[in-house]
């Protein structure tokens, strides 16, 4: 059940891809065989009220939050967090230019219980 959420500040709009950042960090835990394809979650939500740092209106923000059942091993987290922040500061690359940008990505583990369904497990395999 990894879910991906990003918060990014509206001054970043026309800056960041922000579809493409979402497919991005999706592919980064795909690729890290943490979890079935099938529960991976990877969502965005734009922040339209933030301050960042001394309240330069220039100052953007992207918090990358990954949260996850307990159960990967210390290395695991610390790899797949670094993959997560080097794909957030690839796509992030050109608005460096003109908005300062901090970035940050915390890995939570969940560890109490959880109500959930999930039936894309019992649907065939689609191609992404």
């Amino acid at each position: 059940m990894p879910h991906v959420i990003v918060e990014y500040s509206a001054n970043l709009d026309g800056k960041l891809d922000i579809r493409g950042l979402v497919n991005d960090l999706h592919q980064v835990v795909v690729d890290s065989d943490v979890a079935e394809v099938a529960a991976i979650r990877t969502r965005a939500k734009r922040r339209d009220v933030y301050r960042v740092a001394d309240g330069d209106p220039k100052n953007a923000f992207v918090h990358v939050v990954m949260r996850l059942r307990i159960g990967r091993s210390a290395e695991q987290l610390k790899t797949l967090s670094e993959a997560l922040l080097a794909a957030t500061d690839n796509t992030l690359q050109r608005a460096y230019a003109t908005h300062p940008t901090a970035i940050t990505v915390e890995m939570e583990e969940i560890d109490n219980i959880t109500a959930r369904k999930n039936t894309i497990r019992s649907t065939p395999e689609k191609a992404t």
